[in-house]
């Protein structure tokens, strides 16, 4: 056999070094008087045993092999073994104690959707929706920073609905209190929980809200929950059985969470809120609209995205903001980035008429944005957030929770 076997067969003595490792030999202390192992004796040959105050001699062979294997720094199945010590350490660290090796698989793939680091999403970055932060704030931010305060009757609320048009800044939201609370953050969409195997699905919402309990303080993003948890069916209406399983694990494991005192919170976030089903609409206590931009965060967005340049034409912010009313933060992106296209168009098509290639060095700069080039963005760029609007503003004023000013 070769000195170093391969990553793939071990020796019998590469497998007992690791399963001593991973399993634990007791190492016993090393007396003060002992000699070092390979102290050379009066006749100039190399001694191997050590001897302590009893008299009592002791072989090196007998040292405990966990010691053994990590003095030997040289050997690459020895770094192997050191390897996996320290992964199967990390993954006690990251899933409980599981009641079996099923849920423990099931746990690991959970583990996927944390969100490793911080999203570095702050409430500055977000603008406008004031009330939409003050809310969360109250619901969240709050109890996390000063748990003096929220408790018996205060404390605080375990399920935050956030529901309003598309592209509006509900995934930043959640991603705000994360970064805010410092908490783990969980990421779960449809895909997450829901499985092709009989029970697998119900399963994975009880190890999720686990998992969510060992790494608290720990916020659960459900995203799209209308998705997961939409009406059940009743008389004339068909409903699969897994489907029926899968939401009543849901609503059993977030009734639980609201009897706890554990800061472990669901964040949910929906595009179409008169879809739930209404026990889950009882347990997500809050239920913030997150509407579209104002007019004080429109007019921000732009002169962040379209800033004034030094010597140029001004920009009409004005004009922008009135005729903007119904755009969605995404929406107005695309318009500024549409109106920061004009002037690059004109460049490529002066460069398209040149029969030669122009080196890289040699590339003129792109003109700045003019009032024309808003002008032609706002003709080419359409709302797509407005049609419900009115519909949000009416379920926000029967479910929503406002602020009383």
């Amino acid at each position: 056999m070769a000195d170093e076997p391969s990553l793939t067969r071990w020796s019998f003595l590469d497998f007992k070094l690791f399963y001593d490792a991973k399993f634990g030999r007791k190492i016993f202390p090393e007396p003060e008087n002992v000699q070092p192992a390979d102290a050379t004796v009066s006749n100039g040959t190399t001694s191997n045993v050590t001897s302590n105050s009893n008299h009592s001699v002791r072989n090196t062979s007998d040292m405990a092999i966990n010691k053994q294997y990590r003095n030997q720094g040289t050997n690459s199945c020895t770094q192997m073994v050191l390897c996996l010590m320290d992964l199967i350490q990390d993954h006690k660290d990251l899933c409980p104690a599981f009641e079996s090796a099923e849920m423990r698989a099931l746990g690991e793939s959970l583990s996927r959707d944390i969100v490793r680091g911080n999203p570095d999403v702050k409430w500055e970055s977000i603008k406008g929706l004031e009330d939409a932060k003050r809310l969360l704030k109250e619901a969240v931010v709050m109890p996390i920073k000063y748990p003096k305060y929220f408790t018996g009757l205060l404390s605080p609320w375990k399920g935050i609905l956030l529901f309003g048009p598309p592209w509006t800044g509900k995934t930043m939201l959640a991603k705000a209190v994360a970064t805010e609370c410092n908490t783990t953050f969980f990421n779960i969409s449809a895909s997450s929980v829901v499985s092709k195997w009989r029970g697998d699905s119900e399963k994975l919402i009880k190890v999720l809200f686990d998992l969510a309990r060992h790494h608290a303080p720990s916020t659960i993003f459900l995203d799209e929950i209308d998705a997961i948890i939409s009406q059940r069916g009743g008389e004339g209406r068909s409903e699969h059985e897994a489907s029926r399983r899968l939401k009543t694990e849901l609503l059993i494991q977030m009734d639980g969470l609201m009897r706890s005192d554990e800061l472990v919170f669901v964040l949910a976030a929906t595009n179409l809120p008169w879809e739930l089903d209404a026990a889950m609409l009882r347990r997500l206590e809050k239920r913030i609209l997150v509407p579209l931009p104002e007019p004080e965060a429109r007019r921000a967005m732009f002169e962040e995205l379209l800033p004034q340049q030094h010597g140029e034409e001004a920009l009409p912010y004005d004009i922008l903001v009135e005729r903007s009313e119904w755009y969605s933060g995404s929406d107005i992106r695309l318009l500024c980035k549409e109106a920061a296209m004009q002037p690059l168009r004109r460049l490529m098509t002066v460069l398209e008429d040149k029969q030669e290639v122009v080196p890289e060095n040699e590339l003129p700069k792109v003109g700045p944005v003019t009032p024309d080039d808003i002008e032609t963005a706002l003709r080419n760029i359409r709302p797509s957030a407005h049609l419900h609007a009115h519909r949000y503003e009416k379920y926000n004023a029967d479910y929503g929770s406002q602020i009383i000013r």
